[in-house]
């Protein structure tokens, strides 16, 4: 079988013959040198195996640092996204309180102001009441003949009902842009009684116009500068009503 490498033992010298075999001392001298290299070789595989133990040290340490710092990324990152879950949910109540907190405001706004319009409402009919009793004619009729003449013009805010239903709002809207008012806009309906709001720009007996086309019969109410309130006469028929 052939050598896997060269062989690092001297090969053995030829030994002179002697009389009665080889000379004693070539012989000892060759055992020496073997025995020599011998150790020699022992020694540098010590040193290698030696060295060999210190690196697979090194290594199993090495391995086991990776492994604690494998762990520890592992943790930061369970610990990352826990934080990231948390604000999420955190962020989504709080939008949710925002919501809630933004609806109820504005419940509470529109509360009221109807609650407001009610009383400012109720509050002038008992002013008018007072006031034409104490002049012992019905109240605001004589309002209503001046306010038949009186030509309207510019920004016009009037107020009307009650309405029975959302079409005799429009069928009343749809005679106020006959009249040849502009930006016509509904700035509220509530409990039958809207308000309106447009722009004449030509004066216009507005009063009068809207008596003869609005699609149901009104009592004038009031009449203040820009102001006005129309009253809905609830003793018209059906009829009336549905046009």
């Amino acid at each position: 079988m052939p050598s896997e490498g060269a062989s690092t033992v001297p090969r053995m010298a030829s030994f002179k013959r002697a009389l009665l075999g080889y000379r004693r001392e070539e012989v000892d001298e060759a055992i020496s040198a073997r025995d020599e290299a011998i150790s020699a070789v022992e020694g540098h595989a010590a040193s290698a195996d030696a060295e060999l133990a210190s690196l697979s040290e090194m290594v199993i340490e090495r391995e086991r640092e990776i492994r604690g710092l494998s762990e520890r990324l592992r943790e930061a990152d369970e610990r990352h996204a826990q934080s990231i879950a948390s604000l999420q949910s955190v962020s989504e109540r709080l939008e949710e309180i925002q919501a809630q907190a933004r609806g109820q405001a504005t419940r509470i706004r529109m509360k009221a102001l109807r609650e407001a319009v009610e009383v400012s409402r109720r509050t002038q009919e008992l002013a008018e009441a007072h006031e034409g009793s104490a002049n012992g004619a019905a109240p605001g009729s004589d309002t209503a003949e001046q306010a038949l003449g009186e030509l309207f013009e510019g920004l016009i805010r009037l107020e009307i009902g009650p309405l029975g239903d959302f079409s005799q709002l429009v069928g009343f809207e749809n005679a106020v842009g006959r009249l040849g008012a502009s930006e016509i806009s509904v700035e509220r309906f509530s409990e039958g009684r809207a308000t309106l709001s447009m722009q004449l720009d030509e004066p216009v007996d507005l009063l009068r116009e809207l008596e003869e086309n609005a699609p149901f019969d009104f009592n004038i109410r009031r009449t203040a500068g820009d102001n006005l309130i129309l009253d809905v006469d609830e003793d018209q028929g059906p009829e009336q009503h549905a046009a």
